[in-house]
């Protein structure tokens, strides 16, 4: 497989993760299982992956590199609250560090692979 058929894979496999991380993020602290009965702040954290996306469907390179420390603290909170958890919250916190594990090796594979990309590219004189 080649490098811009991995990029181009990577980028719509981080888009994707990173947009239903962001619906889970809302959807578990305001209907499936709030702190709080009716809804609770918590739903803010859901505020800095939709203020990534636009540079993560973009493709834009510098946003992804920080984008993959960014979601290191989605994934810890996945794990610390399946570990603390139970019920409902525990399989959600599961779903989260599965779509943040996704997000972070489809960042990682698209950052090498533009990388790659960009290294085999011609270069023209001007």
């Amino acid at each position: 497989m080649n490098a811009v058929a991995v990029a181009r894979g990577s980028r719509i496999a981080a888009a994707a993760s990173l947009c239903a991380l962001a619906l889970l993020c809302l959807a578990w602290e305001l209907w499936f299982a709030p702190l709080r009965p009716g809804g609770s702040w918590l739903a803010l954290k859901a505020l800095p992956l939709l203020w990534i996306a636009p540079g993560i469907v973009r493709g834009r390179i510098y946003t992804y590199r920080a984008s993959t420390m960014l979601i290191l603290a989605y994934f810890a909170e996945g794990i610390v609250r399946a570990w603390s958890e139970q019920g409902l919250s525990a399989g959600l916190a599961g779903a989260e560090i599965l779509l943040s594990g996704v997000f972070f090796g489809a960042a990682i594979t698209y950052v090498r692979a533009g990388h790659t990309v960009r290294s085999t590219a011609p270069t023209t004189a001007a």
